[in-house]
């Protein structure tokens, strides 16, 4: 491949969207060396989001500075993860993943699934190849959490992911002042009416970290005060 073919010219991208890069990782993308991009800015403003620099902050690395990173790791690197802050509300986003995949790099996207319509045409033109997708509330409690009146597009992307050949997981991020073990119960209820038939994932929310809310400590979770049929579910410290 000519390398010069991996840049971006300044006429179809010429913004800093990224915060930030993490420049290796075993753990965001299974099975895989990964490196993570972190998108600056978001849609929502969960009250425990713990990466409140990233939301609400202005990126600072242009894509073709990740280009050249990636360069120089195509040999130490399987997969990158495009995360943030939410990754689907930039525009120059499938720009940046068909760049990416030409490399040779797998692709990971964690996201809020406040896009639903972005998710669709990055599927159908195969540009990502796994998702992890945010599961933060019940309905009733959705906007409470996320400062947000996004539910319905969460909904719609999880009904995309469903209907699609891609791995995806869904993951909730657990603080007990915000989930109950019965709002957790509402949840999985919710996922088995959809047939969702992945793994879910429940985060433990990590004390002592800034946060956009002011939260006191979480207590733990204890997964066997939850009824389980049909799903998988498994903690992540």
């Amino acid at each position: 491949m000519n390398i010069n073919n991996d840049y971006i010219s300044q006429k179809e991208d010429h913004t800093k969207a990224i915060y930030s890069i993490t420049p290796f990782t075993l753990l965001d993308y299974p099975n895989k060396t990964a490196c993570v991009l972190w998108f600056a800015g978001c849609n929502m403003r969960c009250v425990y989001c713990y990466n409140p620099d990233i939301v609400l902050g202005r990126g600072k690395i242009d894509f073709n500075e990740v280009i050249l990173f990636l360069q120089k790791r195509k040999l130490l690197l399987d997969g990158v993860v495009f995360s943030g802050g939410e990754c689907t509300i930039h525009k120059g986003i499938e720009l940046y993943l068909e760049k990416i995949k030409q490399m040779g790099f797998a692709v990971k996207i964690d996201t809020n699934g406040s896009s639903p319509s972005v998710i669709k045409k990055l599927l159908n033109r195969r540009l990502i190849d796994y998702v992890a997708l945010d599961f933060k509330s019940t309905k009733n409690n959705f906007a409470a959490i996320t400062n947000s009146k996004l539910f319905n597009n969460f909904n719609e992307t999880l009904d995309i992911l469903n209907a699609s050949q891609i791995p995806f997981e869904v993951r909730s991020t657990i603080h007990s002042e915000l989930l109950s073990t019965e709002d957790i119960q509402l949840m999985l209820n919710f996922l088995e009416r959809k047939k969702y038939n992945g793994t879910y994932y429940l985060q433990q929310f990590v004390n002592d970290t800034e946060t956009l809310g002011n939260l006191s400590s979480s207590k733990k979770l204890l997964i066997q005060n939850i009824k389980v049929r049909n799903i998988k579910v498994e903690l992540r410290d």
